[in-house]
């Protein structure tokens, strides 16, 4: 598979790239033929195929050696960051507090809890027990080590966990291929055996019923769809669970959840357009499953069962003749009777500039979460006169940056404290109890649990973020975040890298990380570009970049990457690119476009046949694409323009940049298939010089490998590919490990 040698720039010898055999695969739709050279590297069975996968391996490994003290230097960069003894604050459920802890040295969390105390005073009784990294707290119970669970697996991730309210049973889910298949077990805690019940190939998801006699799980479909939810009594045979609800529509993807106040099994059905709630209630005998809103009346919604004031109402947050969503509330009665006649009465109304994104309800108060200026906020307002003229004022917690996440990270219908995550590019995650507003306290109280510690000397002031604004073509603003070291002048000679996704409503929200701090400590001008396709502005932003506006997700891109070459802060022959999955798509597709804008590209688990998938009905998930991307199995138009922008099926012939496809050979989501043929065209086609590699994983999944010291060595791959390629390599003045 290799023929003659090459030289690097350093007069090395590297080996030539595999070349694949052609075996012409004709696909034909609407009357119009493609021909696929390369749809035989599908088969993963196959020996050709998988030395075929090592080859380009071999080749990357070779074509990258000289980056290896890099990878080295990042990846000690972020090990000494980290603070690798620590843990996370822990969270009240019922009678217990739970935590889990990770070890110097280990690559898995442990999942652990100690007794919590009720003496009456409520804020004290929900405030976390100091736990210390490294050392035991009186009483502390291990639930699930991880580093146990793993030994001698190729692969482990935990896909849901559960506790029975009385805290004796613990049920646990693990994949150990990286499928994300999971086989789930039940713990007694008491006496620390596992339960005769053991259940195969399960989706993510648990949940015991309020009386810990039953267990809820989810199954998938051959095309990897969560379609069913199943019910398992303890102590009977798994081939007699009972399927609760069966989702037959291929387009529709389900899951379920207790309500808050555990009264109900809700189970949400439904796809990026509209939805449909159905809900069990868990002392109805019968257990009939009812619906709340039919599909049929296309809305998007989601629905919370809970008590006000005893009384039964469900509380809506909903599109129906609101684009960006608001929430109302409604009496089960009126939702027996047609939709036009319903009276729904609204708590939070309808705006153009404030995205709503869910709410929820504790024994007290009602949690909104907002999208506002592209950031997401919390709001709580009490439930005392809800959807009456006499409703509270919402209250918002105040925070000090302009740039920055806070979301709901947890809360419990009886507790007096909402738990909120926080973070900013430059602020490391923090945990936050919020005490919830009362007539003696009206604005609440915030009470910082925990900062995630950040070693190394890290000092966020030597670094700066900024709002920027590319304009597109028609004159469409592009919200840009800029991140940069501060040591870094605008003259014209900096490296820079483009960031972006653009799909699926998914914003690209403010948040820490640690790895990028290599790369900005490298002088490198980070930018991340909110492009259409995402949810940054609203639910308009996400539509003008989905199905027949997708372009706007690329042009976008390639906006972004023009304000940056004209900015004055970067050399313009020195930008980079960087996107993974549906990111991955924009890489190929930007790498098409416009080639000469990039000094390379890095698709991380590239989506880039999306035409070959989504065409396939038995593929994992097409048809749950169709509302992304048009369904082009049956309307030429959506054939059509996805052709037109297909990275495979549009490869040219100019010189593409260095290129690096990233991926695993377990993922289930986007099939390594699609980068190794992308690969192969792109170096039939390119005029230029610049190799053009493949990373396979062959033990990882869609997030790749599992163990956390792999994943930073994967991370610190891409980036030492990048800060290589832009001659990004050394510090800049007083950046670094202190």
């Amino acid at each position: 598979m290799t023929s003659t040698s090459l030289q690097d720039s350093t007069g090395t010898a590297i080996p030539a790239p595999p070349v694949a055999k052609k075996i012409p695969t004709e696909r034909i739709h609407h009357g119009e033929t493609f021909v696929d050279n390369y749809e035989w590297l599908r088969d993963k069975e196959s020996p050709e195929v998988v030395e075929h996968l090592r080859a380009e391996n071999a080749y990357q490994e070779a074509v990258t050696a000289h980056q290896e003290p890099l990878r080295e230097a990042i990846f000690q960069e972020i090990k000494g960051r980290t603070q690798e003894t620590d843990l996370s604050v822990p969270h009240r459920k019922d009678g217990w507090w739970y935590f889990s802890r990770s070890a110097e040295g280990k690559e898995y969390g442990i999942h652990c809890r100690v007794k919590a105390q009720d003496t009456g005073d409520k804020v004290a009784d929900w405030t976390p027990p100091a736990v210390e990294p490294g050392m035991e707290i009186p009483g502390e119970e291990i639930l699930l080590d991880g580093n146990v669970e793993a030994e001698g697996k190729p692969f482990f991730s935990v896909g849901g966990t559960a506790v029975t309210v009385d805290g004796t049973l613990y049920a646990y889910a693990v994949d150990n291929s990286g499928d994300e298949r999971f086989t789930l077990r039940i713990k007694d805690l008491r006496t620390g055996e596992l339960l005769p019940d053991v259940i195969e190939n399960i989706f993510y998801g648990v949940a015991f019923s309020p009386d810990g006699t039953r267990l809820f799980y989810t199954v998938v479909d051959e095309s990897w769809r969560p379609y069913q939810v199943k019910s398992h009594v303890l102590g009977t045979p798994v081939a007699q669970d009972a399927v609760v609800y069966q989702e037959d529509d291929p387009a529709m993807w389900l899951g379920f959840e207790l309500s808050a106040d555990r009264r109900h099994l809700v189970l949400g059905i439904g796809c990026s357009e509209y939805s449909e709630t159905r809900l069990l209630r868990f002392d109805d005998p019968a257990g009939t499953v009812s619906t709340v809103i039919s599909r049929d009346e296309r809305i998007l919604y989601e629905a919370e069962p809970f008590l006000l004031d005893g009384v039964e109402k469900i509380l809506l947050t909903h599109n129906r003749g609101a684009i960006n969503s608001m929430v109302s509330l409604a009496d089960p009665a009126e939702l027996e009777r047609p939709l036009a006649d319903q009276t729904w009465q609204t708590v939070v109304e309808h705006s153009n500039d404030v995205r709503v994104n869910g709410a929820g309800v504790t024994s007290t108060h009602l949690i909104v979460s907002i999208r506002k200026d592209t950031i997401e906020r919390v709001q709580v307002l009490g439930l005392a006169g809800l959807g009456t003229p006499a409703q509270q004022e919402p209250v918002e917690p105040a925070f000090d940056e302009e740039l920055y996440t806070a979301g709901v990270g947890g809360s419990d219908y009886e507790a007096p404290v909402i738990r909120l995550g926080y973070t900013s590019y430059f602020t490391p995650s923090r945990i936050y109890d919020f005490v919830l507003p009362t007539p003696e306290r009206p604005a609440g109280e915030l009470l910082l649990r925990k900062e995630s510690p950040v070693l190394g000397g890290y000092d966020g002031s030597d670094y700066v973020a900024t709002r920027e604004w590319a304009t597109a073509a028609d004159g469409t603003r592009i919200p840009l975040s800029v991140l940069r070291h501060k040591a870094v002048k605008q003259d014209s000679t900096a490296a820079g890298l483009v960031y972006g996704y653009g799909s699926y409503e998914m914003s690209m929200d403010p948040g820490f990380g640690i790895a990028r701090l290599s790369l900005l400590d490298r002088g490198v001008v980070f930018v991340i570009a909110h492009i259409r396709g995402g949810g940054e502005l609203g639910r308009h932003w996400y539509e003008d970049g989905k199905k027949l506006t997708k372009k706007n997700t690329f042009t976008d891109f390639v906006d972004a990457t023009d304000w940056l070459a004209g900015s004055g802060w970067v050399d313009p022959s020195r930008i980079a690119a960087l996107g993974g999955s549906a990111g991955g798509l924009l890489m190929g597709a930007v790498a098409n476009m416009a080639p000469e804008k990039y000094a390379a590209i890095v698709a991380q688990v590239p989506f880039v046949d999306p035409l070959t998938s989504i065409l396939d009905p038995d593929l994992p998930l097409s048809a749950l694409e169709w509302e992304e991307w048009g369904n082009p199995i049956t309307d030429p138009q959506a054939y059509a323009y996805m052709k037109s922008y297909s990275p495979y099926e549009n490869v040219r012939e100019v010189a593409y940049p260095k290129i690096a496809a990233v991926t695993s050979f377990n993922d289930t989501r986007v099939l390594y298939v699609e980068p190794a043929k992308w690969v192969q065209e792109l170096r039939n086609r390119t005029i230029g010089s610049e190799p053009i590699v493949m990373k396979i994983e062959m033990d990882g999944g869609h997030g790749g490998a599992s163990g956390r010291y792999v994943q930073w060595r994967e991370r610190a791959w891409d980036y030492a590919f990048i800060a290589d390629a832009l001659g990004a390599t050394e510090l800049v003045p007083g950046a670094g490990l202190k």
